[in-house]
């Protein structure tokens, strides 16, 4: 006689939800040098030059722009270390998270 169960199939896989992600922004502010903000893209989101030029305009002429999407506990950490070098140096840049649509 044959032991294998017929009630469920041993290919199904369980539904695994993916975590939500997160959006970390990057708020422009008319204190902080660009130079720096370069210097804290290229060093916590580890961006070339040329892109982190690209991500710091965009959020000076828009007012905020997207530098990266993480599971929430990375984006939060990452923002959270941005922001940080920013008070280290005596300047008010901010960087946010919020949840991706």
């Amino acid at each position: 006689m044959n032991d294998i169960n017929t009630t469920t199939r041993p290919d199904a896989k369980p539904k695994i939800k993916r975590p939500r992600l997160y959006k970390v922004m990057l708020e422009n502010d008319d204190f902080t040098p660009r130079e720096f903000v370069v210097h804290v893209l290229k060093s916590v989101f580890r961006m070339t030059e040329e892109e982190a030029y690209i991500v710091m305009m965009a959020a000076h002429q828009q007012g905020n722009c997207v530098v990266a999407v993480f599971t929430k506990d990375i984006a939060e950490q990452k923002a959270k270390d941005a922001t940080d070098m920013g008070r280290e140096a005596g300047v008010p840049l901010l960087f946010t998270t919020e949840p991706e649509n």
